[in-house]
């Protein structure tokens, strides 16, 4: 009997290998070949909201936003934008999100200070679960799962776009979360496309889990709506910007 083998396009088939070979590194391996450096074009920021976006910070407050605990947040507001307070921990969206397109404009603080995971480190969470790396990585070395723009501990970014400390950058991030069978069986993973300061540097990227420092974590079954948060990792990185276009159907599977 004549057997049937699926032929893949070849842009299809050299896709699925890089993904493949990509999650056969080892988490925050130093070995990982580091992204190579591309100058992003000129910044044209900041980004005004569609009409149909929900606006997380305007210039003005932190209403949208609260502490991990659910009390105010502690972070700083100035100039039209908001500061990390370092030690007073992660800052927590009051509404909870499933697909969404994100948009982020954040600064790493100039004179910049420290080197590797220690310089102008933070990172954004969508569903507080996956995260995209905040860092100063701006001739700045450091494992390439964990530089600026990467899926953290999973996927460095394609290229490395970073502008110098004290310049404002942004994330254009289109995610889909992760959906689950009755069983609790993932059923698609997440997915996550961003464009770092306009250049893309994940395409439709299927994420292997939460992300997580030096661990594999392992899909477990969460709500369809969880909030965005932002990291306190004891450096005043800067952000404004933020706002957000709802993808799903309000977090179900359907």
């Amino acid at each position: 009997m004549r057997r049937a083998f699926l032929v893949l396009p070849l842009g299809l088939a050299i896709a699925v290998n890089s993904a493949r070979s990509q999650a056969n590194w080892s988490i925050h391996s130093t070995d990982r070949p580091k992204p190579p450096i591309v100058a992003a074009g000129a910044p044209a920021l900041p980004v005004p909201p569609p009409a149909d976006a929900k606006v997380l910070f305007d210039g003005t407050d932190l209403r949208h936003w609260s502490s991990a605990d659910g009390a105010p947040a502690k972070w700083r507001v100035e100039d039209g934008a908001f500061v990390v307070l370092p030690g007073t921990g992660t800052l927590t969206s009051r509404d909870t999100f499933g697909d969404v397109q994100l948009h982020i404009e954040w600064m790493t603080p100039s004179p910049a200070r420290g080197t590797d995971q220690n310089r102008g480190n933070s990172g954004v969470f969508l569903m507080s679960k996956y995260e995209v790396q905040v860092l100063d990585s701006y001739e700045n070395v450091t494992y390439a799962d964990g530089q600026a723009g990467a899926i953290y501990g999973q996927f460095p970014p394609r290229v490395n776009v970073s502008r110098p400390p004290g310049q404002w950058q942004s994330f254009d991030i289109v995610f889909h979360r992760p959906r689950f069978n009755a069983a609790g069986a993932v059923v698609s993973p997440a997915r996550m496309t961003i464009f770092h300061n306009g250049v893309i540097v994940h395409d439709n990227a299927e994420l292997l889990g939460p992300t997580s420092h030096r661990v594999r974590a392992p899909y477990e079954v969460h709500e369809g709506r969880l909030p965005i948060t932002l990291q306190d990792h004891g450096h005043a990185v800067r952000f404004r910007n933020v706002w957000v276009r709802a993808l799903d159907n309000g977090g179900s599977d359907d």
